[in-house]
């Protein structure tokens, strides 16, 4: 009889084990890109500068992985971010150069992006910062009305953008569609080609200006600074450079506040330290270089904020960080802002040469930091990996394939990010309007122009065969070893054609 019981609770047993619910999968983690502007390998405290003080981003390198072989895909913004995006360098397609405030989106609505990965994997994805890839389509945008195609149409669910930069008009914010606090009465007009009578400019009105400017930036006047580019109206809803920070840091944390309950992605993309700088008052003297350095204090205080909100809102755990830059250092950049007269003995791009605008590592050898305390152990890594990779990487993470075709250029290093490979890729192109291509340690630039220094900028010629690096000995790029190795100076040339010639690289 007890065996029979036996028995029967057995099969009881079985029968509920069958019939019971499959325990819940466990929640993909949230994503958080935090992309400075302009913002140089040397200038946090992690990776050596001592003039500032970086107590938020040190922590993320502290709790994270720190890497030394991290780059953009190029030396300047647009391509930068363009790359990001989509996955592709910005050199395979025309048009990706530094865009007007006015430009039309150049990235094809419909196209697979590192967004819409996200949101096909379940996340509700938002951008809040500087976009600078161009909004409307084939005719002009409407800025008094619908502005679109733009982020919502390429991934995002929702965006509290600028245009462009913050030297270029319209200096507006952008919300989803349609700008912010845009009065009827006071519609909003541009034009790259010509002034609007009776607006002031930063010509004729120069001895008004609060900033004044070193080179251009001296076409319309907003909030008492020169821009790029003229307009005129939207009194209402123009921006307030002091305030800049403190506006996209309130979107971006309502944001998370939103978007709590699920997977979600935020591209985080701050104006800071890009020209005009000019920081909240509270943050005015946090440093001895002036603008350039109390913008990065700025830039430190807002990863701050996002930070603490991850913590209030029990996300920390499950929540991948990463934090880089678009492109390196520049110092000035249009305004006289005493970047630098005040620099000191501070070195933005720390041992690399040259910054943005340039092909040698500076332009895009980036601060790129890790962070996921359940899963990536602390650490430093020399593995190579370019912003280009998030694409495919954030795809692996999700367990979604992507199409070599659509992201030709992205390649998974998931590995490296989380810790789990020394390794990245095997090889990357570097931009800055030509192309140079690192592959190991090995570096070589063809013969050209290249620009070098972070300012007064100046400019050499690469003689034939090219400048060849060996950047494990050689990281300031001093010492041109291509006479010297002539075969791996073929090898590279060779390398780097293929890359340029082929429709893009899926494999490390």
């Amino acid at each position: 009889m007890l065996s029979l019981t036996r028995v029967i609770l057995g099969l009881l047993g079985l029968t509920f084990a069958v019939a019971a619910p499959a325990a819940p999968a466990a929640r993909p983690p949230n994503i958080v890109v935090l992309l400075g502007d302009d913002i140089g390998y040397g200038d946090f405290g992690c990776n050596g500068a001592t003039a500032v003080k970086t107590p938020n981003v040190d922590r993320i390198a502290r709790e994270g992985l720190r890497f030394t072989s991290a780059y953009s895909a190029s030396a300047t913004c647009t391509p930068s971010r363009y790359s990001l995006i989509t996955g592709e360098y910005a050199f395979r397609k025309r048009g990706t150069g530094i865009l007007p405030g006015d430009a039309a989106l150049i990235i094809e609505p419909g196209r697979t992006t590192l967004p819409s990965l996200l949101q096909r994997a379940g996340y509700t994805t938002g951008i809040v910062g500087k976009w600078h890839l161009g909004l409307g389509g084939a005719a002009e945008a409407d800025w008094n009305g619908e502005i679109k195609p733009g982020p919502l149409e390429v991934g995002f669910d929702y965006s509290f953008i600028m245009a462009a930069t913050g030297d270029r008009v319209p200096c507006v914010y952008i919300e989803n569609h349609r700008i912010v606090g845009l009065l009827s009465e006071d519609p909003i007009f541009i034009n790259y080609k010509e002034a609007f009578p009776g607006e002031p400019d930063g010509v004729k009105d120069r001895a008004t200006l609060k900033l004044d400017w070193s080179a251009g930036h001296n076409q319309a006047v907003v909030n008492g600074i020169g821009r790029i580019g003229y307009m005129k109206g939207a009194k209402a809803a123009l921006w307030k450079d002091e305030d800049m920070a403190d506006q996209f840091t309130k979107h971006a944390l309502a944001f998370l506040e939103r978007s709590k309950d699920r997977p979600f992605f935020l591209y985080f993309a701050t104006h800071d330290i890009h020209v005009p700088r000019v920081p909240n008052p509270r943050f005015a003297g946090q440093t001895t270089m002036g603008a350039r350095g109390d913008a990065i204090v700025e830039f430190d205080a807002c990863v701050g904020e996002i930070l603490k909100r991850l913590d209030q809102l029990k996300l920390t755990e499950n929540t991948l960080v990463i934090l880089s830059s678009d492109n390196g250092p520049v110092l000035d950049d249009g305004y006289q802002d005493l970047a630098n007269e005040k620099l000191g003995g501070h070195k933005p791009a720390g041992p690399f040469r040259a910054g943005k605008y340039s092909l040698f590592e500076g332009g895009t050898r980036m601060p790129f930091l890790v962070r996921w305390p359940g899963r990536v152990k602390p650490g430093v890594s020399g593995a190579l990996v370019s912003q280009v990779d998030l694409a495919a990487s954030f795809a692996a993470l999700t367990g979604q394939k992507t199409d070599p075709t659509a992201m030709p250029d992205s390649v998974n290093v998931l590995p490296a990010l989380l810790g789990d490979s020394k390794t990245g890729r095997d090889s990357l192109v570097e931009h800055a309007n030509r192309l140079a291509v690192r592959q190991g340690d090995w570096k070589f630039i063809p013969p050209g122009r290249v620009l070098d220094k972070l300012g007064p900028w100046n400019q050499l010629t690469a003689p034939e065969p090219g400048f060849l690096f060996d950047l494990s000995k050689d990281p300031g790029e001093t010492n041109n070893v291509a006479a010297a190795h002539p075969e791996k100076v073929s090898e590279l040339r060779a390398l780097l054609a293929k890359i340029r010639n082929s429709g893009g690289q899926a494999e490390p």
